[in-house]
């Protein structure tokens, strides 16, 4: 894989350095480390990384560092479906142990794998956001909430209706 932006795509993290001040540019990592997330196949690559890092005159570690701390990036390969289930308190004391347990059956993955039609990835995630609709997870860029096992699986159903 060709580990570089296209025109457009540089264009575009040339806007989002020239937000920032002079000298604070690599504040656009995160910005930055989304775009070559979405670029590179949905995942961040040691190579990829390194091309952020080259870009916004930063140590690689640096880039590392951040890829590592957020769930929102993806240090290997994923499914075309990413089921982030929110893990903390709330979302777990209105079942969110028993809907991971149920994914994880229900699909043969565990947390953090992916299933071998490459469809589908599971991850535990630090609070969303959305206690009130607890156990939840994100799916792309929607909350599935309310989640119980004749949801999860409506939810994967439509995902293989719709992968096909």
């Amino acid at each position: 894989m060709n580990i570089q932006f296209s025109a457009e795509e540089l264009n575009k993290v040339n806007e989002i350095i020239a937000r920032y001040p002079e000298g604070k540019q690599r504040s656009a990592v995160i910005p930055v480390l989304h775009m070559a997330q979405d670029a590179f196949g949905g995942w961040l690559s040691a190579a990829s990384m390194d091309y952020v890092a080259s870009l916004l005159q930063m140590e690689p570690i640096e880039v590392y560092e951040v890829a590592t701390f957020y769930s929102m990036y993806n240090l290997q390969p994923v499914g075309k479906y990413m089921f982030e289930v929110c893990q903390t308190g709330p979302c777990m004391v209105k079942g969110s142990d028993g809907i991971i347990d149920y994914i994880r059956e229900k699909l043969g993955i565990g947390v953090g794998e992916t299933t071998a039609d490459g469809l589908f990835t599971l991850k535990t995630v630090e609070c969303l956001g959305a206690c009130g609709y607890a156990p939840m997870m994100q799916l792309g860029k929607t909350y599935r909430e309310h989640l119980t096992k004749e949801r999860v699986d409506e939810i994967i159903a439509a995902c293989r209706a719709k992968a096909n």
